[in-house]
Order: structure tokens, then C-alpha cells, then sequence
């Protein structure tokens, strides 16, 4: 049996998988959504969201899709590994995503054809086209250049094309490097770790979500604490470690996450790590 049907749960609370269900709006992430969701609506162009490993990008891109759904005419795509190894690879697989068929020999063939698409779909038909890149730092500069070249097409009043980028901050420096690419970025947003009472909010969220009463506590204020001063406020680490708190709950036969066994679980993730 699941940990969490032990505890009288529904679904497993602290799941890293970034399922916008389990989504917590902190204050930084919240006003990432809202400025997003008016960038690509006034159909501004290049919108950049940058932060560092584990603090939900992707939990935020998927809830913004999520949320774009309600639009009327919004289409939307999302990439979540941008390698490629050529302009050319990437370019076909643009096609493909937006579902463009008919045979291209060359990269300037692909773009033309890309270009005749969004005009069709949002200055004819009256759709919002966005395109989702998560993990933008590892695109290659003939990549950016493309998503450039991309971001020309245009009509007076608006940018056919609403391409949001997701990436850790070294992905600014690369943007900085490109030609008139990084003052076409009409929203820059860096997502910061959420506090000591955020953090909490999270934990009691996900509980809720996940079918706990919300009159019972499950974590006292010090195991809280301590989760924070841990985690520093980064929800994936947040998640992963109260993923493990409540499986040593169980196995304890307690009922309460309290601060030592917080403490306790930290110490044996330290000493696994230096064994490794």
C-alpha cells in the first residue's frame, strides 16, 4: 500500500512531477503567471522567465498552459528539451509541432512556410500562437538565432509569433550575445524561492490537495522550520524532502512530522550523499 493511502490521502502530496494540480501560486511565481498571461494576450513577442534549478519553471509553464486553455483562439506548444544539433533539426521539428505538412528541402524553405502558417492561423483565423521552451539555457546560438528570425514575423499591431522562454540565469548572458535579440524581450522575470510562510503554504497545500483534512496537523511549526532552513525555499527540494518525511512517518508509526525527525532525515540524506 501507498504511503499516502496509510495516511488517509487520495494522491501521493509531494510528487516531484510538475502537475499544475499540486501547483502552489507563491507571490513570485502568481505574478509570473499574471504578467505571462497579459504579455501573450497583448501578443508582445518574447517573454523570459529565468531562475535557478528546482524552484518551477516547469510546474509554471504547465500551469500556464493550463490556464491559457480558457482562451478563446489560444494555441499552445511546448518544447521541453531544446537540444538540437543543427538550425535545420530544429526548424523541422517547429513544423512538425505546429503541424505544418508538405515537403521542405532547405532551412529558409521551413521558415517561409512557418511564416505563411502564423499568418494564416493569427492574422486570418484569429488565434494566439505561443510556444513554450523550458530549459532555454541549453539552446545551441543557431537555435536562438532561429527563434530570432522567428520573432520578425509581424504584423503593425502585434508579433504573430508568442514565444515564452524558461531557463536557469545563465540563459540571459547567452540572449545578451545575440544581435538585437535581447531588447526584443518585452517581459523578463526572475522566480525567486518562496519564504519561511510560503513554504508552509506549500506543505499545507499539497496536503489538502491531496485529501487531507485541513484541521489536522501533519507538520508542527518547528518541522516546518526546519524543512525551510534545509530547502532555503526551492519547492522542488521542498517536495522531495517531505516525500521522504512522510515515508519515515510511516515506518516509524507516527502520526506528526515533527522537527527531530526532519533533523534525522536530513542527516541520512548527508551521509548518503558523502558516500556517494
Amino acid at each position: 500500500m501507498s504511503y499516502y493511502k496509510t495516511l488517509n490521502l487520495n494522491k501521493e502530496p509531494f510528487s516531484t512531477s510538475p502537475d499544475p494540480y499540486f501547483f502552489y501560486p507563491s507571490i513570485s511565481h502568481k505574478q509570473a503567471i499574471q504578467r505571462l498571461e497579459i504579455a501573450i494576450r497583448l501578443k508582445r513577442g518574447l517573454s523570459v522567465i529565468l531562475g535557478d534549478v528546482g524552484i518551477g519553471k516547469t510546474t509554471l509553464a504547465r500551469s500556464l498552459i493550463q490556464e491559457l486553455h480558457s482562451t478563446n483562439g489560444a494555441i499552445t506548444h511546448m518544447i521541453l528539451d531544446p537540444t538540437y544539433d543543427s538550425e535545420f533539426q530544429f526548424v523541422t521539428t517547429l513544423a512538425k509541432l505546429f503541424g505544418i505538412r508538405g515537403t521542405f528541402r532547405s532551412t529558409l524553405d521551413y521558415k517561409e512556410a512557418i511564416e505563411r502558417f502564423l499568418f494564416k492561423k493569427c492574422v486570418d483565423e484569429g488565434h494566439i500562437i505561443s510556444l513554450i521552451i523550458d530549459e532555454g539555457q541549453k539552446m545551441s546560438l543557431s537555435s536562438l538565432e532561429l527563434l530570432r528570425t522567428l520573432l520578425n514575423y509581424e504584423t503593425n499591431e502585434y508579433k504573430l509569433l508568442q514565444l515564452v522562454i524558461m531557463g536557469q540565469m545563465e540563459l540571459l548572458p547567452k540572449l545578451q550575445r545575440i544581435h538585437n535579440f535581447s531588447d526584443r524581450i518585452s517581459l523578463k522575470y526572475i522566480l525567486n524561492p518562496l519564504d519561511i510562510s510560503e513554504t508552509k503554504n506549500l506543505i499545507e497545500f499539497r496536503l489538502r490537495q491531496a485529501g487531507a483534512n485541513s484541521g489536522k496537523e501533519v507538520f508542527t511549526e518547528k518541522a516546518i522550520l526546519a524543512v525551510y532552513q534545509c530547502t532555503q525555499g526551492y519547492p522542488r527540494k521542498i517536495t522531495a524532502l517531505c516525500h521522504n518525511l512522510l515515508e519515515e512517518l510511516i515506518m516509524k508509526d507516527r502520526r506528526i512530522v515533527e522537527e527531530d525527525l526532519v533533523n534525522e532525515v536530513i542527516e541520512k540524506d548527508r551521509k548518503v550523499v558523502l558516500v556517494s
